[in-house]
């Protein structure tokens, strides 16, 4: 089983095993959403399915989600049974690419942990990485897979809403990590939500800081020196990621348990949920 990264050469081998194995494209442009299926349509790789950041990993209605912010988590029976019908199963092996230096992909990694669900891992390097090895790539719609049935279990990784969030506010028993880039953190720009800013008290760590130049996650040993940086003592258990709609915090989370760390906790309603909650504490600089 592969629980976090595969690399292309694993992916290669896997997949010529003959295994239950499911590979999700979720390729995407937050400013621009509509290129995901021109992108997917133009060049994805050999049999594998798309999963649109809107269409599947979001909910559309509020009585579908189950928080807020600008992309909700769809309740976990309806993410079951999407899986359901792209034929992934309970002992199917899934891995997920992007073309984004993971900053998609992920979304849908945590949300198969959260469904109970261990056997999902990140390509590593993406798409990018997939043809440097020399993988198959196709062009077009994909294949229609053939529907099973996803059973629901017990969450792997911890979902933190909004209330929790605001009542360990400043205490020890919390470290809220903010995956934005700097100049959004500090509230000098914001592109998408109402209110720039950040949360109070939280630490900021881009995501794209846990990447090479290349698209890859850096090596565990680089990873947990840096992460022990940004956490300057506090524990690693206390961490609740963010962002600003519960997407690109993952690959912190991600590169967490490469650096050694047991999970950690995920705000998915994210800046988008707070910045737009009245009452709430906003911060800058």
């Amino acid at each position: 089983m592969h629980p976090l990264l595969i690399t292309a050469a694993q992916l290669q081998a896997l997949k010529q095993s003959g295994q239950n194995v499911v590979v999700f494209d979720c390729s995407s442009d937050l400013m621009k959403p509509e290129m995901a299926d021109s992108m997917f349509e133009t060049e994805h790789m050999a049999g594998a399915l798309q999963a649109h950041l809107d269409r599947n990993l979001s909910a559309h209605h509020d009585a579908d989600a189950v928080n807020g912010g600008r992309h909700p988590l769809p309740a976990r029976e309806k993410v079951a049974a999407w899986l359901g019908s792209q034929g992934v199963g309970n002992a199917t092996q899934v891995v997920v690419y992007d073309r984004q230096a993971g900053n998609y992909c992920g979304r849908l990694w945590w949300m198969l942990k959260w469904l109970g669900h261990d056997a999902v891992a990140v390509l590593d390097g993406g798409l990018q990485a997939w043809k440097a090895a020399g993988g198959a790539v196709a062009s077009g719609a994909a294949a229609q897979p053939t529907a099973t049935s996803f059973e629901v279990r017990p969450a792997l990784r911890e979902l933190v809403f909004t209330d929790k969030v605001v009542a360990d506010l400043g205490r020890p028993a919390q470290t809220v990590v903010d995956a934005r880039g700097a100049p959004r953190y500090r509230g000098e720009v914001e592109p998408l939500d109402p209110i720039a800013g950040h949360i109070p008290g939280a630490l900021n760590r881009p995501f794209t800081d846990n990447f090479t130049p290349e698209g890859f996650f850096k090596s565990p040993e680089a990873l947990k020196a840096e992460w022990d940086q940004v956490l300057a003592g506090r524990s690693a258990s206390t961490v609740v990621h963010h962002c600003g709609s519960g997407v690109s915090a993952v690959p912190n989370l991600i590169a967490m348990e490469l650096a050694g760390y047991g999970p950690t906790a995920l705000y998915a309603g994210s800046w988008s949920e707070w910045s737009r909650t009245a009452g709430l504490p906003c911060a800058k600089g």
